[in-house]
Order: structure tokens, then C-alpha cells, then sequence
């Protein structure tokens, strides 16, 4: 069973930057993708940046060119890379991890336990 824990999350004034991780208990094979997704408690989590298996990404459209999703194989890490952080980006922040089509489609294999990111006006 993998476990994800991210760290990073904090409070920020708008137009500040955050950088969270996500580190995985145990090596994610590169031909299964990993993911961030937001949301709270009640609400559909939303996905925010991808990685897929051949290295390309995925954005949702509020986070293209400010976010840069990454990961580092050998420290089993994912991160997210927020800068430009606006009030509406404002949210719990989930790690995610798995097949493919399962984590494209919203149903990862694993998810962590979340981390919040607060961004003030």
C-alpha cells in the first residue's frame, strides 16, 4: 500500500509563491502518472496539474503559467510549484498517484491526506 505526504502548504499574501511535495512511502513506476487536485470537504476535487508517463503535463487552465508540477524519482517526490498565487486558488491541495486513466479520471489509486493553501487579498 503507497502512502502520500504532502507538505509545503502555508498562508501567503496574493501574488506569492508556495512550493509543495509530496513525498510517496515507496517508489511510484514511471509508467504509472501522478497528479495535484484541490478541493474541500463535500465538493468534487478538481484536478490542477498532471504528469503522465511519457513526461508531458497536464494544467487546468488557471494554472497555466504560473504553476510547474515536477517530480524527483530517486527522492519518490512530486511537487507543485505555485507562484503568482491568486485568492481563488485558495483550497486544500491533494497528492495523487496511480494508473494513469485512473488519476486522469479523478479516481486515483492512492491519495494523500492533503495539505491547505490560504492566499489573502
Amino acid at each position: 500500500q503507497v502512502q502520500l505526504m504532502e507538505s509545503g502548504g502555508g498562508s501567503v499574501q496574493a501574488g506569492g509563491s508556495l512550493r509543495l511535495s509530496c513525498v510517496a512511502s515507496t517508489y511510484i513506476p514511471r509508467s504509472q502518472c501522478m497528479a495535484w487536485f484541490r478541493g474541500t470537504a463535500g465538493k468534487e476535487r478538481e484536478k490542477v496539474a498532471m504528469l503522465f508517463s511519457d513526461g508531458s503535463e497536464y494544467y487546468r487552465d488557471s494554472a497555466k503559467g504560473r504553476f510547474i508540477i515536477s517530480r524527483d524519482n530517486a527522492k519518490n517526490t512530486l511537487y507543485l510549484q505555485m507562484n503568482s498565487l491568486k485568492p481563488e486558488d485558495t483550497d486544500i491541495y491533494y497528492c495523487a498517484a496511480g494508473d494513469c486513466y485512473r488519476v486522469f479520471g479523478g479516481n486515483p489509486n492512492y491519495w494523500g491526506q492533503g495539505t491547505q493553501v490560504t492566499v489573502s487579498s
